[in-house]
């Protein structure tokens, strides 16, 4: 058996557009076709972001603090914070997360002390906010976030996606083109596609290992 050696296969975004459009029996015809396949894509992007399908995005970040202030403004591609510890003479302290009543309702803001909680204002621009405020300016904030994924732009960009998510893409951006160009498809690839949903789902989380201690008992016979 011959194999390829070849493991470079790699989809640009007129690929992904001309799989969708095929699935919906019909082609790509136009500039027009093309744009808006590339609008829905976007979408559908911004769609995996809200559902959690994008766990490759996740980058770690550190952050300096200053005493006595206790927001920090992160970049606008920060979707979400996963975790947060505060580093302090090269031992790292884990930060809990609040909600936004558990920090509204913190009486004293201005207090000072090592971090211990954190709270996420996700405003257009988000904003990192530690409580108790730092009390000295050499701790180091060091974050998991989630990012935003980049656009398809240019029709010959390849997307910021694994490989083992390329069929969930092809799939949801042809059911995204058949609600506006195949609606007589539009139940079928939706069903086709949220089964590739729940897969990818599957196969993007957090694997842990899970060992089963068998618990022994014994019994004096007399």
């Amino acid at each position: 058996m011959t194999l390829s050696g070849s493991t470079n296969f790699e989809l640009d975004v007129t690929d992904y557009v001309e799989e969708a459009f095929e699935r919906c029996g019909l082609q790509v015809r136009t500039g027009y076709d093309l744009k808006t396949a590339r609008r829905s894509l976007n979408l559908m992007l911004a769609e995996w972001a809200n559902r959690g399908l994008n766990q490759w995005t996740i980058a770690q970040s550190t952050q300096a603090v200053t005493s006595g202030t206790g927001d920090y403004t992160l970049g606008a591609n920060i979707i979400d914070i996963l975790s947060v510890v505060v580093r302090r003479d090269g031992t790292d302290f884990a930060l809990t997360r609040m909600s936004r009543d558990d920090y509204l309702t913190i009486p004293t803001k201005t207090t000072t002390g090592r971090p211990n909680q954190f709270f996420l204002d996700r405003q257009v621009t988000p904003v990192l906010k530690v409580w108790p405020v730092p009390e000295n300016s050499t701790d180091v904030l060091i974050y998991d976030a989630l990012t935003r994924m980049d656009d398809a732009d240019e029709y010959t960009n390849t997307l910021d996606v694994p490989f083992r998510l390329y069929p969930c893409l092809a799939a949801g951006l042809a059911y995204y083109i058949s609600i506006k160009r195949a609606p007589n498809r539009a139940q079928l690839l939706k069903a086709m596609y949220e089964e590739e949903f729940e897969r990818a789902m599957a196969e993007d989380r957090d694997r842990a290992s899970f060992n089963v201690v068998p618990q022994f008992q014994y019994f004096r016979t007399t």
